[in-house]
């Protein structure tokens, strides 16, 4: 049902319905809970041997296990709870502790059960067949086909339990510092009316995108203070998730730094590659749009931190409530399902809106579990593109909760590869929606943050890649590589598609610091893919509207399929680097109309 006037309930999360009250007693009685089932299954199958032979007692032991990461996980609700929680101050002590009590908890939990998948992936081939071959077993076909694709990469089961443990220590708590630390910074800047004002760390990176050049200056100036006070951090925090990259791709004889990335995405590294290619020999697209963009400025070139700046005058502003309503009525006339996810999650307070002083920065949504509520978090001011990132985090939603309908627990989730598609699709109807309205003027400007966007997206992303693989390159070569090296490596990967009309400003070596993908490994590749698969769909849609259906049977796949699979159905060759050039060939169209609307404005 399309609600004309959607209001959300509340500004921040409602957590209730993972604890109805957060005093420690709900916490110990749910740990008790969480170690009382976890045990249960061990205790059960761990001295068996017959769930590897017979494919009846295999779906019993599946059933099982799929009930315990439905309703469990290695950290049940309250590590659910305390991750929201963090996210929402990273700088209380006492929220801290309690996260890493639950991630102690986690390892031990994820230690004592890795012997039900880690014996499983170890069968024989012959009876690996025999499973895959057995009807019963068709809801997990894919679960296990992965499972057997890993065995060759997996290590013994006591040290497996060693990388667990020092998982933490060797990089998630490395990266958390650099991030707490980056979190606390305050400084001063000028606000948009030119003002001194003291701004979070999250809030001064919307002001490097202010329309007036001495706010977005100031702002950079100070971004790059703060990026340059913690690059010794920074350093040594890099060096050390590297060598642990290393090590372990060394241990379970991965052959190259991105491969682990392209396993666990279920995804072939060839077409990882065709993408790359694709995109990196079409450089040439970013480059003449900040060409374009120089010029529509009237600047003889961008400094770094004004490739993001708007184009145009929007002065209409976007409280949130505008924003919402919206996405929502852009969502319904796609599907009207897609609209009662926004209801559900504004009303069932899902939703942390503003920024805060502490509160992570950016956006995300999140879902753990199949048997959890999902949350979106943003930073949100009033403008124009903060509508699409609203769209693009409801993507995630609805991708999550059409899953939630159709998968079990151990098919929820969707690959990297697949992850961004969903996103990408809603935002650019929100754009549509938004164009449908403007006149010449606002539509010059809307196209430009649209193609802003897309480079982003597409290019800018690929390059990050690009570093990415550089970076643990030269690692491996050399040993270490000081602040100043990777900077180097960063500056050098963003030239080449930026060109000659982006300045690489003093400062702009060390905003890999910033760019938390680089400590998920080879993350980025998924928003170009995500984005030029999205394209393809849309203009199915487009075409016609009840293709709509087959776009809601994929997203609702999850990982039950490859990715492979998945587009297959749908007509999409992702191996083909057709394909991937029929989008940027769409992307460059989009640059050629802005080219020809900017002439016909006289705008230079």
């Amino acid at each position: 049902m399309l609600m004309t006037d959607l209001k959300l309930s509340q500004n921040t999360w409602n957590l209730t319905p993972l604890f109805a009250s957060n005093g420690d007693a709900a916490f110990t009685a749910q740990r008790k809970a969480l170690l009382d089932q976890s045990y249960v299954f061990i205790d059960k199958w761990q001295s068996r041997t017959d769930y590897l032979q017979d494919p009846k007692i295999l779906l019993q032991a599946l059933s099982e296990y799929e009930h315990w990461v439905r309703n469990y996980g290695t950290s049940g609700k309250e590590g659910y709870y305390f991750t929201l929680r963090t996210a929402q101050d990273q700088s209380d002590p006492d929220l801290k502790a309690k996260l890493n009590k639950v991630q102690e908890i986690s390892i031990k939990i994820g230690n004592d059960i890795k012997f039900f998948i880690h014996r499983l992936a170890k069968v024989p081939v012959a009876v690996q067949k025999i499973f895959l071959a057995d009807n019963s077993l068709a809801p997990y076909h894919h679960f296990l086909t992965r499972i057997f694709n890993d065995a060759q990469y997996l290590l013994s089961e006591p040290e497996e339990k060693i990388l667990n443990l020092m998982m933490p220590t060797a990089m998630a708590n490395w990266v958390r510092m650099r991030s707490e630390f980056l979190s606390k910074e305050v400084r001063t800047v000028l606000d948009e009316d030119e003002k001194p004002t003291q701004k979070t760390f999250a809030e001064i990176w919307n002001l490097i995108n202010s329309k007036k050049k001495i706010v977005r200056d100031t702002a950079a100036q100070e971004l790059n203070a703060v990026l340059a006070k913690h690059a010794d951090v920074a350093e040594h925090e890099m060096n050390s998730i590297l060598a642990t990259k290393k090590a372990e791709d060394e241990l379970r004889g991965f052959d190259r730094p991105d491969f682990e990335r392209h396993l666990d995405d279920d995804i072939d590294s060839d077409v990882v590659d065709v993408l790359l290619e694709a995109v990196s020999q079409r450089f040439t697209i970013s480059k003449k749009f900040y060409e374009l963009k120089s010029k529509l400025l009237n600047l003889p070139k961008l400094a770094y931190h004004e490739r993001g700046v708007e184009y145009g005058t929007i002065t209409k502003k976007y409280p949130f409530s505008d924003a919402l309503n919206l996405v929502q009525r852009t969502f319904h006339k796609l599907d009207p399902e897609f609209a009662d996810v926004v209801e559900r999650f504004a009303l069932n307070g899902q939703l942390d809106v503003f920024p805060r002083k502490n509160k992570y920065p950016g956006a995300f949504c999140i879902c753990d579990k199949i048997s959890t509520p999902g949350y979106i978090l943003l930073n949100y001011e009033d403008k124009l593109e903060e509508v699409l990132t609203v769209a693009h985090e409801f993507g995630h939603a609805i991708n999550d909760e059409l899953m939630k309908k159709k998968q079990n627990a151990l098919n929820f989730g969707s690959p990297l590869s697949t992850a961004e598609v969903a996103s990408t699709f809603m935002e650019d109807f929100v754009l549509q929606e938004i164009l449908q309205e403007s006149d010449d003027e606002l539509k010059l400007t809307l196209l430009m943050m649209k193609m802003n966007e897309m480079i982003g997206t597409i290019q800018r992303q690929t390059a990050g890649y690009m570093f990415e693989q550089e970076l643990h390159k030269t690692f491996r070569a050399k040993g270490y590589l000081a602040k100043e090296a990777i900077g180097e490596i960063f500056t050098k990967h963003m030239t080449a598609y930026m060109g000659d009309f982006v300045e690489q400003s003093p400062g702009s070596q060390n905003w890999w610091i910033h760019w938390s993908h680089f400590r998920e490994f080879f993350y980025v590749y998924s928003y170009a893919s995500g984005l030029l698969i999205s394209m393809a769909l849309q203009n199915a849609v487009k075409h016609d509207p009840t293709f709509i259906t087959k776009v809601k049977d994929f997203l609702a796949t999850g990982s039950a399929e490859s990715p492979l699979a998945i587009f297959a159905k749908l007509g999409i060759d992702i191996k083909s680097r057709d394909f991937w050039n029929k989008g940027l060939d769409q992307e460059e169209s989009l640059l050629e109309e802005i080219e020809q609307l900017a002439k016909k404005l006289r705008k230079f």
